[in-house]
């Protein structure tokens, strides 16, 4: 069963073409610039082609993807019937999905009720599901939710100390995001670590640009960083992570500005790039805190600090801790960032293995074989992720 997953921005399209019974990737690419000058890039086998081509729409955008998907020379299919199913990811499900579902009108109508929980993502998300629906008539589409894997957190995770009308009125809870990554590796974790998921408690370290922490018992999601968005929680990129609420008030008034710019200014901003004033990607961030840089360096440990805090806090409200993972882009990529929290986490018996942490972006344990918990680096795979659940509901 062949699986299109596609993970779409309000003006961007990622696909992959996904086998659902071998998990091989026939094909995938990036659809840039819609509703400006386009920009196309395809990858199959050992070959990655890229034109700039006019795509006024995302209706356009999924038409040309197709179109190279089924190109008699670069192409994988002979026809949209290999198609079996179109999986999306969709990033806000608030309370009213907690498992993926295949999209009706009805599903569609769900999801925009929750437009206004995730203005940025969900109409964005949407616009994929539309142009699919609208190209691929009679294949299904499966909405996989970022937030569903979270619905399982008890109300002592989720609940604001905030008058209790504002839950019941709008909705305002900690809902967590990275859902879809979270469920693959904490699946993965189990395996590695000789655990049955149902018996497990595990911690998922997802670090990346975008950054979270779950921590996950017999299989569950029990509680995780980011909040009612993907702004509460960790230092980030961009983003700030935890700050005292007061802030955002104090600066609106001594910088004239208003609350809609200071979430601006929180969400794209802050973070590793607003602290270090260089750089949102880490790369760049140990490059000069090699070369002496003091403010790259206070923002590197800065979100190092945080990401060791919420290990301890979950390894005590899971009761102890039987497995670490550290996934996404600099949990996967970047030994010098793996080395400093490793090194934060002696407080718990772990060690990091030097030799181990010298291998990038490969499974590997990282933790020596006396630690007292195993940490594991795994690579994280949403899209396969997302192309399981949609062969699970369409097969």
């Amino acid at each position: 069963m062949k699986i299109l997953v596609v993970n779409c921005g309000s003006s961007s399209l990622k696909f992959q073409l996904i086998d659902s019974e071998t998990e091989a990737v026939s094909a995938f690419g990036l659809c840039e610039r819609i509703g400006l000058d386009g920009n196309v890039t395809y990858k199959v086998k050992d070959k990655k082609y890229e034109r700039k081509l006019s795509l006024p729409d995302h209706e356009v955008a999924i038409k040309t993807v197709l179109d190279l998907l089924m190109d008699q020379e670069i192409g994988v299919l002979r026809s949209l019937s290999e198609i079996h199913a179109v999986g999306h990811r969709l990033v806000h499900g608030g309370e009213k999905f907690a498992s993926s579902v295949i999209i009706t009108e009805e599903v569609v109508q769900a999801i925009e009720s929750c437009n206004d929980l995730a203005p940025l993502h969900n109409p964005a998300n949407l616009l994929g599901v539309r142009a699919c629906q609208e190209v691929m008539p009679g294949i299904p589409n499966v909405a996989v939710f970022d937030t569903a894997f979270h619905q399982t957190m008890p109300k002592k995770a989720y609940l604001y100390g905030l008058p209790k009308e504002y839950y019941e009125k709008y909705g305002v809870r900690r809902y967590g995001f990275h859902g879809t990554s979270h469920s693959f590796v904490s699946n993965r974790l189990a395996e590695l670590a000789g655990l049955a998921k149902e018996h497990s408690r595990l911690i998922i370290c997802h670090i990346g640009s975008g950054a979270s922490i779950t921590a996950v018992k017999d299989g569950k999601s029990i509680d995780t960083t980011m909040g009612m968005t993907p702004l509460e929680g960790l230092i980030m990129g961009t983003r700030s992570g935890d700050i005292d609420p007061a802030v955002v008030e104090y600066i609106c008034r001594k910088e004239n500005i208003s609350v809609s710019e200071m979430t601006e200014i929180l969400n794209k901003k802050s973070g590793a790039l607003g602290l270090s004033g260089i750089s949102n990607d880490y790369r760049d961030l140990v490059q000069a805190m090699e070369e002496g840089n003091e403010d790259a360096k206070n923002a590197i440990e800065a979100m190092v600090y945080r990401v060791i805090k919420y290990i301890g806090a979950y390894h005590v409200a899971l009761g102890g801790a039987d497995a670490i993972a550290l996934t996404a882009g600099v949990g996967e990529n970047n030994s010098a960032i793996r080395k400093m929290i490793m090194d934060g986490l002696s407080a718990l018996g772990i060690f990091m293995d030097e030799e181990a942490n010298r291998k990038l972006g490969e499974e590997i344990l990282l933790s020596t074989p006396e630690s007292k918990i195993p940490v594991w680096v795994v690579p994280t795979n949403e899209e396969l992720a997302i192309a399981r659940e949609t062969a699970g509901l369409v097969s």
